[in-house]
């Protein structure tokens, strides 16, 4: 790989085996940086000898981590071309990867322990972004058929670009949702059903804490001398906050989800801090959420975690997913 200089390694980057990825993460072994680059040449340039001995690139160089993506998504999924605007979020895939598994562990839990598959089995995904990512991996896993939707005209255009790079514009539909405030409100059609809706939403509460966050983390991946700090995974405002942060964002999206009970099987959030999950479950027991699940997450030393809540009942659900059979 040539004679690059070792870069500095943050605390989390990944090593030979990653601790707490779930067991069908395709991810969970580690990265195969061989067939990464064979998959992918461009990342190439951008992969050096880590502390631990091995292969791997610098986390805090976005052009590295975005690479990093690109090769992923071809080698594990497929996935041809993937890019983003500059500026837009760029995911870590295995995380990414990992929430679909267990949301296929969420739906299987109500078939008899069999995983639904196929187009039959629909889902939102709330805030699709430009990178797309959760559509993507979820249809290569499970065949599932997907509607993304968001507020950022730019970012449904790349997300578009994508889907037709791939031919995947029949298998995931794009909408834009018009009203800011709004969560399902114009974008679930009035008889619409879904079995998933899913959801990243923006973490801090002000832009001023979103730069906070972002001095922390160069902070953490030793690059505190820098004039100014970079996120190594991007994002603009809409996607980095919101009124409320995560929290308030949870709270609107489970008012809106109580006026359509019957219409989705399980909603689910990502919740990046465990400070939030008192003040999701005090609005789901509000809102009288029929039952409430939280699913803990973790990729390395990072803990995460995402909270289901449904309004149907036990016997509504079992005639739920009787139509996956019958598709």
């Amino acid at each position: 790989m040539g004679s690059r200089t070792r870069q500095p390694e943050p605390p989390d980057a990944p090593r030979p085996a990653k601790v707490g990825l779930h067991p069908r993460n395709r991810h969970a072994g580690g990265y195969d940086f061989g067939l990464l680059v064979a998959a992918s040449p461009a990342l190439g340039p951008f992969v050096v000898r880590a502390l631990h001995g091995g292969p791997s690139i610098d986390f805090a160089d976005p052009a590295a981590v975005k690479a990093l993506n690109r090769a992923l998504l071809a080698q594990a999924y497929g996935i041809q071309d993937w890019d983003i605007p500059a500026g837009y979020l760029c995911p870590p895939v295995p995380g990414r990867a990992d929430y679909m598994h267990h949301l296929a562990d969420l739906l299987a839990d109500a078939n008899g322990g069999a995983i639904p598959r196929g187009a039959a089995v629909r889902v939102l995904d709330v805030g699709v972004g430009a990178n797309a990512i959760y559509p993507l991996v979820g249809h290569r896993e499970y065949g599932w058929s997907f509607v993304g939707s968001d507020i950022d005209d730019a970012a449904l255009a790349s997300a578009a670009h994508l889907l037709a790079a791939n031919g995947l514009e029949a298998a995931i539909q794009l909408r834009r949702q018009a009203d800011r405030n709004a969560v399902f409100a114009g974008v679930v059609a009035s008889g619409e059903r879904f079995d998933l809706t899913l959801c990243n939403p923006p973490f801090h509460g002000s832009l001023i804490e979103a730069r906070e966050g972002a001095q922390r983390k160069w902070r953490n991946l030793g690059r505190s001398g820098s004039a100014r700090p970079v996120l190594n995974f991007g994002g603009r405002g809409v996607e980095l906050w919101c009124e409320g942060g995560e929290a308030g964002f949870a709270r609107r999206m489970i008012a809106e989800s109580a006026r359509i009970p019957d219409q989705v099987l399980w909603f689910t959030t990502l919740l990046s801090s465990s400070a939030s999950l008192s003040v999701v479950h005090r609005s789901l027991r509000q809102a009288s959420a029929r039952e409430i699940r939280t699913v803990p997450m973790a990729q390395g030393q990072k803990q995460s975690r995402f909270v289901a809540w449904t309004f149907l009942d036990p016997e509504a659900r079992a005639a739920w997913v009787k139509r996956w059979t019958r598709s």
